[in-house]
C-alpha cells in the first residue's frame, strides 16, 4: 500500500484512542443472557426437519435404495436418493456428489435424506429405507493404499494418489552428507476433530421467485454461494447467504460440505423450509477431521550450532473424498523450510485416497502436526550438539526484513522477544542447570521438566485463492451512528470489536457510536472468507480505508462550513474542531448539512484490501503467500509420574508476537483457546477410527481438557508493529495451539529422558517409552 492508504503502524508515539484497549465484545452481553440466536434457534414457518441416511459400509456398490415404506409414512414430505442429483459434482478434488447413487466410498457416504414435519417422524423414515449393497474390498492405510493392486477409491482417477507436493531448496542430500550431526525419527499423528460448541447446522429457502436463501455456519459465505451453485445448478445471484451467531468452527466451514445442497434439494422438493442440524455423535461422524500423518523427518546441523538441513517425508490420509485438508501442505512445508534459518530443506507429501472419513481443514491447517516433528527435532540437535535448546533457538532465528529461501518476505519479526520471554518466565535458567534435585517433586516417583518450542505462522492472510480481498463500507447517519459493513465472518473470535475499533480510531468516534453488520451477502461486500489468521489484519485494513474515505467526506464538508482547509480539523468526542483556535461544529450536524442542501448526498466510505502477495508457485512452492508472519515461544513446566506415565503440565508462558494488539484481552484470549487445543492434541485427544469407522464419537469417550485439566498460563504479547498492518497488528488466531504439543514433548523428554514422537501422549503411552528406555539402559549396560 501507498502511505496515502496505509493506517498507521503504532511505532512512535501512540495515540490515547482505542486501539490496544481492553474492552469487552459488541456481543458479550447478548451471548451471556442467552439473546443471541445461533444457527439451532432460527425456525421459520412450515420448516421441516431433514436427516439424513448414512452408508455405514465403507466400500460398496449401491445395487438398490427402497423409499417407498418411508414415502407413505405420515408426515414425511420429501425422500431423496442419489437419483435426484442434478448431476455435478463438488468440492476441492470435484469427487463429490451431494447423495451417492452409484457406489458408496466411506461409512459417511450420504445415500437419501428425508423430510418430515418432526424429528421422531424423520428419524422412524429413515429405519423404513432399504438399502441393497454389494460390498467392495476396502483400504484403511494410506501406505496400502498407494500399492500397485490397492483397492481403487475413484475409479474415473489414475491411482489413490490425489496428489504429491516436493518443494525444496539448497541441496538437502548434500547437506545431510555434510553435516556434523544429524537426527532423524518416525512420527505418527492422529486423528483431530474440532469440537466446536455448537454443531454444523443449515437451513435452506425459496421464495415464491425461486430465490434460495441459505442460513449456514459456513466460514465462507460467498464460496458457498458458488459451491452451491456449482453443485445444484443454481445461479448464482439467485443464492443468499446469511450467518447466524456461530458457536465456533475452528475450520470446519471452510469448505462445503454434501449435508448443505441435500439441505438445499430438500426445500426444492417439498417447497418449504428445510433444517438439517447435527447432533453431536453425527457431528463427530459427519465432519472432516485433521488429517492424520505418518512422518519421516530427519534434520542437520554444524557443529557451531548453525541449522543445516532439513527433510520431511509425509503420507496424509485424505479419506474418500479431497477437502481443503488437501492444500495443508503448503503451511507444513513453511514450517519446515522457513521456521529459522534453514539453508537447506526437502519436503515431500503424498496426499492419498482411501476409505477413510474425509479430513479437512482445522485450526492451525497443518501447521500443529509440521511443528510437533520440526520442534522435537530442534531438541534433538541440540541435545546432540551439547548446547541448550534455548541458545540453539536464538542462534537460528529469523530476523525482521529478510526472505526465506522459500520466498517468504519476513517484515516484523519478534522470535528472538518471544524465545526470550518464554525462557525467562518459565524459569529456564533452572533446566540448565546441572544439578539432579532440579528434577525433584515432593513424590519420589515423580519428576519435573521444561520445554520450548517455536512456531511461525501465516499472520496477514494466505493466498490460496486467486483473490484474498476482502471489502468494507463505512455508513454515518444523520445522528452520528457509524456503520461498518464488512464482508469479514464473525465466528466467535472477537473480530467484530476489533474492526470496530480500527473504525472508531480511523475515524475519531466512540467505540459505541460504531455497528458492525456481517452476517448477510446480499448485503456485506465480497470477502474470501475466515481462515489464516487472516480477518483482523485483511478486513481492517479494508475497514480502516472505508473509515478514511467516510472521514474525509466529512471534514471536506465541516471545512466549508468553518472556513478552514480539512487538514486543520480533528473529530473527537462527537465534535469536528479546528485544531488551532478551538471552533467546532457538532460531527451529526455535519452529516446532516451535507444531504440538507440543494444537490446534496449522504455519507458512505468504502474500502477494499488486497494483500500484496501472490499464490505459490505450482511448480516450486515458492512464493509470498502472506503479507506479514507471526511468531511465537511457548515454554511449559510438566510433571511426570514415573509409575504411571502420567503427565500434568503445571505453566505455561506463550510469548507471541502480534504485530500490535488491537484488543490485548482477546489476542490473550485467542492464544489462551489455542493453547487449550494444544493441550488436547497433546495429551488426551485422539479420534480413534478403525475400519473406517469411528469408535468414540462422544465427549464421553473423546477427551477434550476441561478447565481443571488446564495448567496456569501467562501470555506475553509481543508488539512488533508490522508496516503492513492496520495499526500494526498482525493476524493471531491460529498460533496459540501450535507450538503447545512440541513443548510438552520437549518437557516430558526433559524430566524422563525419553523422547516420544506420537500423539497424544497419553499415560500409557508415557509409561511404555519410560519402561522401554529403562530396558534399552540395562542392556547397554550388562557386560
Amino acid at each position: 500500500m501507498s502511505d496515502a492508504t496505509k493506517p498507521p503502524n503504532g511505532s512512535g508515539s501512540q495515540s490515547p484512542g482505542i486501539i490496544g484497549k481492553r474492552v469487552p465484545k459488541l456481543d458479550a452481553l447478548d451471548k451471556a443472557t442467552g439473546r443471541a440466536q445461533y444457527g439451532h434457534d432460527v425456525t421459520l414457518p412450515g420448516m421441516l426437519v431433514g436427516k439424513i441416511l448414512y452408508a455405514n459400509v465403507p466400500h460398496a456398490r449401491i445395487v438398490s435404495v427402497d423409499i417407498a415404506r418411508a414415502q407413505k409414512l405420515r408426515g414425511v414430505r420429501a425422500v431423496i436418493t442419489g437419483a435426484n442429483n442434478p448431476g455435478r459434482k463438488f468440492g476441492y478434488g470435484t469427487d463429490n456428489t451431494p447423495l451417492k447413487g452409484d457406489k458408496v466410498r466411506c461409512r459417511r457416504d450420504e445415500v437419501a435424506a428425508v423430510a418430515a414435519v418432526d424429528e421422531d417422524t424423520a428419524n422412524e423414515a429413515l429405519e423404513l429405507i432399504r438399502v441393497e449393497y454389494d460390498e467392495l474390498p476396502a483400504v484403511f492405510d494410506p501406505r496400502a493404499a498407494l500399492v500397485e493392486g490397492a483397492p481403487k477409491i475413484h475409479h474415473d482417477k489414475p491411482s489413490n494418489l490425489f496428489t504429491r507436493y516436493d518443494y525444496s531448496h539448497g541441496d538437502a542430500e548434500r547437506a545431510f552428507d555434510s553435516a556434523d550431526v544429524v537426527v532423524e525419527g518416525d512420527f505418527d499423528l492422529p486423528y483431530v476433530t474440532h469440537s466446536a460448541m455448537e454443531t454444523a447446522f443449515c437451513l435452506a429457502a425459496f421464495d415464491l421467485q425461486g430465490h434460495l436463501t441459505v442460513w449456514s455456519t459456513t466460514q465462507i459465505p460467498f464460496l458457498l454461494q458458488r459451491d452451491l451453485s456449482e453443485a445444484l445448478g443454481i445461479p448464482g445471484r439467485e443464492i443468499r447467504v446469511i450467518q447466524p451467531t456461530i458457536g465456533g468452527s475452528f475450520g470446519r466451514g471452510l469448505d462445503v460440505y454434501p449435508f448443505e445442497p441435500i439441505t438445499v434439494q430438500l426445500a426444492q422438493a417439498t417447497g418449504k423450509p428445510v433444517r438439517i442440524s447435527f447432533s453431536r455423535t453425527e457431528e463427530f461422524f459427519a465432519s472432516a477431521h485433521r488429517q492424520p500423518a505418518i512422518v519421516r523427518m530427519r534434520s542437520a546441523a554444524r557443529h557451531d550450532g548453525t541449522l543445516w538441513a532439513r527433510e520431511a517425508r509425509l503420507v496424509l490420509d485424505a479419506g474418500a473424498y479431497i477437502s481443503w485438508g488437501a492444500v495443508t501442505p503448503l503451511v507444513m512445508m513453511e514450517t519446515v523450510a522457513s521456521l529459522y534459518r534453514v539453508p537447506h530443506a526437502k519436503f515431500v507429501a503424498d496426499v492419498v485416497y482411501t476409505n477413510n472419513l474425509p479430513t479437512g481443514a482445522m485450526r492451525g491447517y497443518g501447521n500443529p502436526q509440521s511443528t510437533f516433528f520440526t520442534e522435537v527435532q530442534m531438541d534433538e540437535l541440540a541435545e546432540k550438539l551439547g548446547m541448550d535448546p534455548v541458545e540453539f533457538r536464538l542462534k537460528n532465528a529469523n530476523q525482521p526484513n529478510e526472505e526465506t529461501p522459500q520466498g517468504l518476505k519476513i517484515t516484523s519479526c519478534g522470535l528472538r522477544e518471544c524465545i526470550t520471554e518464554a525462557a525467562q518466565r518459565i524459569g529456564w535458567e533452572s533446566r540448565a542447570a546441572t544439578d539432579e534435585r532440579r528434577f525433584e517433586t515432593d513424590e519420589p516417583h515423580v519428576r519435573r521438566g521444561v520445554g520450548i518450542a517455536c512456531t511461525l505462522n501465516v499472520g496477514g492472510g494466505a493466498r490460496i485463492y486467486r483473490s484474498d480481498g476482502c471489502g468494507a463500507t463505512v455508513k454515518v447517519d444523520d445522528f452520528g451512528r457509524v456503520t461498518l459493513v464488512t464482508g469479514s465472518t464473525e465466528i466467535g473470535q472477537g473480530s467484530e470489536t476489533a474492526l470496530a475499533q480500527i473504525v472508531a480510531e480511523a475515524m475519531g468516534v466512540r467505540l459505541e457510536d460504531v455497528t458492525v453488520i456481517n452476517s448477510d451477502t446480499s448485503v456485506k461486500p465480497w470477502d474470501v472468507g475466515v481462515h489464516a489468521s487472516r480477518t483482523t489484519f485483511i478486513a481492517g485494513n479494508a475497514a480502516w480505508r472505508a473509515a478514511q474515505d467516510a472521514k474525509r467526506q466529512i471534514l471536506a464538508h465541516a471545512a466549508q462550513m468553518l472556513n478552514v482547509s480539512a487538514d486543520a480539523l480533528e473529530i473527537g468526542d462527537r465534535i469536528v474542531r479546528v485544531k488551532d483556535d478551538g471552533r467546532q461544529v457538532a460531527f451529526d450536524k455535519v452529516v446532516r448539512a451535507l444531504h440538507y442542501r440543494e444537490g446534496g448526498t449522504f455519507v458512505i466510505g468504502t474500502g477494499w484490501y488486497d494483500p500484496p502477495t501472490q499464490l505459490v508457485d505450482k511448480d516450486t512452492y515458492k512464493g509470498n503467500i502472506s503479507a506479514a508472519f507471526g511468531f511465537g515461544a511457548q515454554a511449559v513446566e510438566v510433571l511426570v509420574d514415573m509409575e504411571t506415565g502420567k503427565v500434568r503440565v503445571l505453566r505455561l508462558v506463550a510469548a507471541h508476537d502480534v504485530g500490535r494488539a488491537i484488543n490485548p484481552m482477546y489476542c490473550e484470549g485467542q492464544i489462551e483457546g489455542g493453547v487449550q487445543m494444544g493441550v488436547g492434541y497433546a495429551l488426551t485427544e485422539e479420534l480413534l477410527v478403525r475400519d473406517g469407522q469411528i469408535l468414540n464419537p462422544t465427549f464421553l469417550d473423546y477427551r477434550v481438557p476441561t478447565a481443571l485439566d488446564m495448567p496456569e498460563i501467562e501470555t506475553v504479547l509481543i508488539e512488533t508493529a508490522d508496516p503492513e498492518g492496520p495499526f500494526g497488528a498482525k493476524g493471531v488466531g491460529e498460533m496459540g495451539g501450535t507450538p503447545t504439543a512440541a513443548a510438552i514433548a520437549n518437557a516430558i523428554f526433559d524430566a524422563t529422558g525419553v523422547r516420544l514422537r506420537r500423539l497424544p501422549m497419553t499415560g500409557e503411552r508415557v509409561l511404555a517409552a519410560i519402561i522401554k528406555g529403562e530396558s534399552n539402559a540395562a542392556s547397554q549396560t550388562e557386560p
